[in-house]
């Protein structure tokens, strides 16, 4: 029987999480805006999940303002998390998903937003309703948000530069 753990991301992950992020999207965009979004400092919380010591899942939650009137609210963007293709279905997403809620709660964070597929994140609490004031590029169903605290619920989403990079 082999045991899944999941932890802190450190450097030493860099290769192995690149090749999660390829495997499961396909292609390299994810794996470069985790790496554009850990070089430019707005990793929040990042999460390997291990099997038997190799990588097998990834997840990432950057910073991210939600901008209203001159006021900025600091929250995070969950993106991307991937598995490798072999494990899918096998709880690992969900088990990352919910090890770096309780850090993002732990930390103070209030606020998290998703782009991703309604069904899928709306069993960890995501809703388009809690998003769907908010002014952003990605605005649509798919464009989902948890609250764990007092945050807001109105103003324009302003991602890591790395994200405006990945849409150029």
């Amino acid at each position: 029987m082999s045991m899944m753990s999941i932890r802190a991301a450190t450097p030493r992950d860099r290769e192995a999480i690149r090749l999660v992020e390829e495997h499961a999207f396909g292609q390299q965009t994810e794996a470069g805006l985790v790496d554009a979004l850990v070089t430019g400092g707005d990793a929040v919380v990042e999460l390997v999940a291990e099997e038997d010591g190799q990588a097998v899942g990834h997840i990432l939650f950057s910073r991210l303002f939600v901008q209203n009137g001159g006021n900025s609210f600091a929250a995070v963007a969950l993106a991307p998390l991937a598995v490798e293709p072999s494990f899918h279905g096998s709880g690992i997403g969900g088990a990352l998903i919910r090890e770096a809620h309780i850090r993002l709660r732990d930390a103070g964070e209030t606020l998290a937003v998703v782009l991703g597929d309604p069904a899928y994140y709306g069993r960890f609490g995501y809703s388009h309703a809690r998003a769907e004031k908010f002014e952003s590029e990605y605005q649509g169903e798919a464009l989902q948000a948890l609250a764990w605290g007092d945050a807001p619920e109105a103003g324009r989403l302003v991602y890591a530069s790395a994200f405006t990079a990945l849409a150029a």
